[in-house]
């Protein structure tokens, strides 16, 4: 049972204070991609501008990742009228024969595409799953997480952006670049 994935994806959890994303002017735009969904359809990651994503990349055999799941069905359902969504990139080698039952099973509620290597390196080499990334509603890495962190780590960081895309609506629409 991929004990080493799961020490190398639990290595990088320690204490720490309260998590805040990285200010707008350290963000750099997440890599545009196209990848299919479990109907065959092509996604990309503009499809979700003006929405904060939570991106993970995971995948069925993953034991932090089958940890985070249900976190991420949870967030789905509570910030979607919100502006927010979460895409899942399953990284399984055997594709959609296994990550489709996994789906059903696990009562996924966010769209999954189907990654591979060319998507992995684009985000600096996924070489450790879970990671994720949290992305403004701009399209921009906001955070960055490599391996198993907290639920409320995850939800602090899209309240936080959410806060933010909702200010900038008070103030009069959006900030412009």
């Amino acid at each position: 049972m991929c004990a080493g994935l799961l020490l190398t994806g639990c290595k990088t959890q320690q204490p720490k204070a309260k998590v805040t994303v990285k200010p707008d002017s350290q963000r750099k735009a997440a890599p545009e991609f196209s990848l299919k969904d479990v109907d065959g359809r092509n996604v990309t990651l503009a499809d979700y501008k003006g929405k904060v994503v939570l991106l993970n990349f995971w995948a069925t055999w993953c034991g932090p990742c089958k940890i985070e799941i249900p976190w991420f069905v949870d967030f789905e359902q509570k910030y979607k009228d919100r502006g927010f969504a979460v895409l899942g990139v399953a990284m399984d080698d055997d594709g959609w024969k296994i990550v489709k039952p996994y789906l059903s099973e696990s009562k996924i509620n966010y769209r999954v595409v189907m990654g591979d290597d060319s998507v992995a390196t684009m985000y600096g080499g996924v070489d450790s799953l879970p990671t994720t990334f949290i992305l403004d509603k701009d399209g921009k890495i906001a955070s960055t997480h490599v391996g198993l962190v907290s639920k409320s780590d995850y939800e602090n960081e899209i309240i936080q952006l959410l806060e933010t895309q909702r200010s900038a609506v008070r103030r009069g629409g959006p900030v412009a670049d």
